[in-house]
């Protein structure tokens, strides 16, 4: 059972910045794609970020383009999500998957199951 565990979550103004982290005990992560999603009240499941298992093709969603970004460390089972120019609508539950296994291009339909998340409120 693939463990994910996200942390760094909090609560900022607008205009602020959060990184938060995912560790991953899967055995096999650096064969995996890794992503961000976030949910908030009410709303459905928005997948923001995605990165292949090399690191080399990223994916954003339009309403994170440029501000967040996404990346890993295989040596260390972690990736990451750092998050700039924060803006009350991105006030959300954030929770990291696994994608597909050796994708050269991050898929959104390749992630199924998702960790508990981590809180982030984004205060005007």
């Amino acid at each position: 059972q693939v463990q994910l565990v996200e942390s760094g979550g909090g609560l900022v103004q607008a205009g602020g910045s959060l990184r938060l982290s995912c560790a991953v005990s899967e055995r096999t992560f650096s064969s995996y794609a890794m992503g961000w999603s976030r949910q908030a009240p009410g709303k459905e499941r928005e997948f923001v970020a995605g990165i292949t298992w090399s690191g080399g093709s990223t994916y954003y969603a339009d309403s994170v383009k440029g501000r967040f970004t996404i990346s890993r460390d295989n040596a260390k089972n972690m990736v990451y999500l750092q998050m700039n120019s924060l803006k009350p609508e991105d006030t959300a539950v954030y929770s990291c998957g696994l994608g597909g296994l050796w994708t050269m291009s991050v898929r959104s339909t390749d992630f199924g199951a998702w960790g508990q998340g981590t809180q982030v409120t984004v205060s005007s």
